[in-house]
């Protein structure tokens, strides 16, 4: 894809939604660490259900901690992988008072050094929490960014490298969530809802279907 279509892809995403936000919801840096963490492998949705209740009670390192493990299952039972996103969730917990004063670090390497919390996790701290234009290259943007030409990738951390490569500098902070939220509304695996698709004609996807024929005015 050209500079000058990866230009204008981001001009029309950034038109449908000119403030995207993440959909997990957080109180702090801390409680989006462990939203994020719980994430893989889960909808948002699920997420959300299971810790407003969770936050409620346990929105700090020291609080999640006096919890503990066995009880912090019963909140998230519901989410795939709980017995061992638990355990990441204590150890990291306790990782955050030991090495950084119960303070979520504004570092990939040390967010990445935390159990659970792997390159993913970390670029969307640094981008939700912290400001950072980072881009965290999940399902859904990994297959947006293959199937539209946009940054292609045998990987995750290949299209993220491509993507830091391609993306306008005045894009970076937001082409995250503007991504995640077209390859999840839209783009979506098994039926692209193409019709309704604002970068249809820069997509380079060969089995896309033909966009919804205009209204009369």
């Amino acid at each position: 894809m050209t500079p000058a279509k990866v230009e204008e892809l981001f001009r029309r995403l950034a038109a449908t939604r000119p403030i995207p936000q993440s959909e997990l919801e957080f109180i702090n840096p801390y409680t989006l660490l462990v939203a994020v963490v719980l994430s893989a492998q889960a909808t948002d949705a699920s997420v959300n259900k299971a810790t407003e209740p969770l936050f409620a009670i346990a929105d700090t390192p020291a609080r999640m901690l006096k919890l503990g493990e066995a009880r912090l299952k019963r909140y998230i039972r519901t989410i795939g992988l709980y017995n061992t996103k638990a355990r990441n969730i204590i150890r990291l917990s306790a990782l955050l008072i030991e090495r950084h004063g119960g303070e979520v670090p504004r570092d990939r390497a040390a967010l990445m050094a935390l159990p659970g919390a792997g390159r993913k996790t970390a670029n969307v701290v640094l981008n939700v929490a912290f400001g950072e234009p980072t881009i965290a290259v999940d399902t859904h943007i990994f297959r947006v960014c293959n199937r539209t030409g946009l940054a292609p990738g045998k990987d995750p951390d290949a299209v993220e490298a491509r993507l830091e490569k391609v993306v306008p500098g005045q894009y970076k902070l937001h082409a995250h969530h503007w991504l995640i939220l077209h390859g999840r509304y839209v783009c979506k695996a098994r039926k692209p809802d193409c019709g309704v698709c604002a970068i249809y004609s820069l997509c380079g996807f060969k089995g896309k279907t033909a966009p919804a024929p205009a209204l009369p005015a």
